[in-house]
């Protein structure tokens, strides 16, 4: 899985004109910020419910199957790129100021996507034994390294726009090495998933800064969006960490 976060390229694309949320008045200003989680907390919710539908719908053993042909190959890489590419329009539409709808339609369109890409992953844990309390378990631990990082970003009040370009070069490395190892067949093995934890982090805590000082009011389906795409992530491997681990 690739880290690609649409947030790390033109923050003011699309930016409504109204005051940036660093510069509005304090009941704005959290107002802003109280709706920008309520947003994320809605399209989590989202995701678990739609993996519930999938699982229930299918069955494992048909799950198992779905999941083998998106994973094989070159058919993974299809279906990254197809991801990659749905998120630049979910983004885009999320910072859409003229129209509310397209900016909640845009937060959905991206929770749908990231639900059926996760989808062969949570298959895969669901197939090791005691699955469901590794899926918990890597839930618990992401959402407290989410937490950390959060407060991290609201104590200290630091803005981490600096790390944009280290971000955006080593979401653009690992990104070529999912594709040779896609191509080649061989595993990235521990070390990798350990960078991507750490680059998804460097990406919560970026993000998490946009929120309190480069968001205008009225773009939290916005943010909402870009702090999903790195709690996602975050998600992805970390649940991978602990299927090594148990393997």
């Amino acid at each position: 899985m690739s880290m690609n976060n649409p947030n790390t390229f033109n923050n003011d694309f699309y930016a409504p004109t109204d005051l940036f949320a660093a510069a509005a008045a304090a009941d704005e200003r959290a107002g802003f910020i109280t709706k920008t989680y309520l947003y994320l907390i809605g399209a989590v919710l989202l995701m678990i419910g739609l993996e519930s539908v999938y699982f229930n719908l299918l069955g494992m053993e048909q799950a198992t199957r779905i999941a083998g042909t998106m994973t094989n190959g070159i058919s993974w890489l299809i279906v990254l790129g197809i991801f990659m590419g749905v998120q630049g329009v979910a983004d885009m539409w999320a910072r859409n100021s003229a129209n509310p709808v397209m900016q909640i339609a845009g937060l959905v369109l991206y929770a749908v996507v990231a639900s059926i890409v996760l989808f062969p992953l949570l298959t895969m844990a669901l197939l090791v034994g005691g699955g469901t309390q590794i899926i918990v378990s890597a839930g618990v631990a992401t959402g407290g390294l989410f937490s950390l990082m959060t407060l991290a970003v609201f104590i200290t009040r630091k803005d981490f726009s600096f790390l944009r370009t280290f971000l955006i070069f080593g979401g653009m490395a690992a990104l070529g090495l999912i594709v040779i190892s896609i191509l080649f067949g061989f595993n990235l093995g521990p070390i990798f998933i350990y960078a991507m934890i750490a680059l998804a982090c460097g990406y919560i805590l970026y993000d998490t800064s946009n929120v309190l000082h480069h968001y205008r009011i009225g773009q939290h389906a916005a943010a909402s969006l870009a702090l999903l795409a790195s709690l996602f992530i975050l998600f992805w491997y970390v649940l991978q960490l602990f299927l090594s681990n148990r393997e």
